[in-house]
């Protein structure tokens, strides 16, 4: 069964867009078509400012760590892009609902699209599932990525393999395993 098309690409997209920025107006629209947004936006001369603050205020909701607070912030940010949803049809996808005014700008529609995407990733798969690398938890450490989790067992906790596995060679160390000095020393 897949759950919650819509929470989990609306999330994924914001985390991509907090790890990784795009340059400018053209790159958001390109990396929010990639993630399955085919609508037209109405063009704004401030996008590009805006839509980092957008991005920057669901950081906000990444790093809270309390359920309480993590959801009243997103709330504040959902009662902002406030507006009813709308059943339509486009770009030949079907009727499907939007969260969104019809023709807003850029940073209107992903806020809505990140606020009502959030609320259904945490509400469904549990208020404990994004935030940030737990590799950069460690003191030294510099990875601050997104963590969206969607996996089946909800346990993910590093933004990639990399970042795993360098915490694993780290706890390994910590135990006194270093494995080579092992093998001479038996």
């Amino acid at each position: 069964m897949h759950l919650n098309p819509y929470g989990e690409y609306a999330v994924l997209l914001a985390a991509s867009l907090a790890n990784d920025p795009p340059a400018d107006r053209d790159g958001i629209i390109g990396r929010a078509r990639e993630f399955g947004m085919t609508m037209d936006f109405t063009p704004a001369p401030d996008d590009y400012e805006l839509t980092r603050r957008v991005v920057e205020d669901w950081l906000r909701v990444v790093d809270a760590t309390d359920p309480q607070k993590r959801a009243n912030l997103l709330n504040e940010q959902m009662a902002a892009a406030a507006a009813y949803p709308r059943l339509v049809d486009h770009n030949g996808e079907g009727w499907h609902l939007h969260y969104r005014d019809a023709n807003q700008a850029l940073p209107h529609v992903l806020r809505a699209v990140f606020g009502v995407g959030t609320a259904l990733h945490l509400s469904t798969r549990g208020m404990h599932r994004m935030g940030r690398c737990a590799a950069g938890d460690v003191p030294g450490d510099p990875c601050t990525k997104v963590v969206i989790d969607v996996t089946r067992n909800g346990r993910q906790r590093y933004c990639s393999v990399r970042c795993a596995n360098r915490a694993a060679v780290r706890r390994h160390r910590a135990r006194g395993g270093s494995g080579a000095g092992a093998i001479r020393n038996g």
